[in-house]
């Protein structure tokens, strides 16, 4: 054999080098799974973020907090029906997570359904007692959506974009024609 080399009747490999280290040493505390999926949703990297809050929900358990991220997610994957589910059940858990309720808000809102998002969008405004210029940006839109009765989906083009402003929060944005 090439590689070994005959010693005392037994095979020995060739550079053994030095033993490999304990488990117990240089070893790190892995990052949180919710810290590197908001990272990564900053990034733009949104399927890697699901990842991450999913492994998130494998290390701390599906609670209010990993689900609103998992459902932020899969709103900025444009997968809408999941995102709705999701940011629901995460509602369900803490019925006071305005970020998990304003994510609701713009997936209805993409989904068409204007008047349940103005009253989601009110709950979270008043839960968060008028402090966020984006979500009260966001209940102008969907007030202004739910009463404009001449509004036709049909002909009308997306004119609405997303914007993310932290803490998993997003801003439903319309653009002038």
């Amino acid at each position: 054999m090439a590689a070994c080399q005959m010693d005392g009747g037994g095979l020995q490999p060739l550079n053994q080098g030095p033993p490999p280290p304990s488990v117990s040493d240089n070893v790190h505390e892995a990052v949180d799974g919710l810290v590197v999926g908001h990272r990564l949703m900053a990034a733009g990297e949104y399927e890697l973020a699901l990842r991450a809050y999913y492994r998130a929900a494998a290390e701390q358990g599906m609670n209010a907090d990993v689900l609103s991220a998992i459902g932020s997610a899969n709103l900025k994957l444009g997968r809408l029906n999941q995102a709705e589910l999701i940011l629901r059940r995460a509602l369900e858990l803490d019925p006071t997570n305005v970020p998990a309720m304003n994510n609701l808000g713009v997936v209805l809102m993409g989904q068409g359904k204007y008047s349940e998002a103005r009253l989601v969008f009110r709950n979270a405004y008043g839960l968060d007692s008028g402090q966020s210029d984006e979500i009260r940006e966001n209940l102008k839109l969907a007030i202004a959506k739910s009463e404009n009765s001449a509004y036709d989906p049909a002909q009308q083009s997306n004119n609405t974009s997303l914007v993310r402003r932290g803490n998993g929060r997003y801003l439903l944005l319309s653009t002038p024609k």
